[in-house]
């Protein structure tokens, strides 16, 4: 099964994230894990044991990493991937989604729609970037890309 099953986010010793983009971290992960696609390609020649996988995702030395174990908790790969590509796109999203938070609060929806088409815009390009990071270590369809992409930006938000 090419999927994630669970996920664990590591935020220790980051400062809790503001309640909006709390709530954008559980439904990322609720939707994640309703349906998503990831699997492990064979590397060097070795078959990689299949999924479903459990995800550890965190950013430790300014660097995202992924830990990926079988459902029975064997870790099956790792891999660290450099913040530099993704911090335009995580910059522009926390300013969009701010702007979005704040439309949602005082604006009529027609504006509140334009802002959420800008949103989702900045999510495409940084699902673009992580499919292009992780190209050769994982294949994820465009919403796990999505979707991981909220997360990354949430564990940038502080937490």
């Amino acid at each position: 099964m090419t999927r994630i099953s669970a996920i664990a986010i590591d935020d220790a010793g980051l400062p809790a994230p503001s309640p909006e983009m709390e709530q954008e971290r559980r439904v990322a992960v609720y939707d994640l894990l309703e349906d998503n696609r990831f699997a492990l390609p064979p590397r060097e020649g070795r078959a990689v044991p299949g999924g479903p996988y459990r995800l550890g995702l965190a950013v430790r030395e300014g660097r995202l990493v992924f830990e990926l174990a079988s459902e029975g908790g064997e870790m099956v790969a790792a891999f660290h991937l450099s913040l530099g590509p993704f911090r335009q796109a995580v910059k522009d999203y926390h300013q969009i989604c701010a702007s979005y938070f704040d439309a949602v609060r005082r604006l009529p929806p027609s504006q509140i729609e334009a802002i959420d088409m800008a949103r989702r815009g900045i999510h495409n390009e940084g699902a673009r970037v992580l499919i292009e990071r992780l190209d050769g270590k994982a294949e994820i369809d465009i919403d796990t890309a999505r979707r991981l992409f909220t997360l990354i930006c949430v564990l940038q938000s502080g937490g």
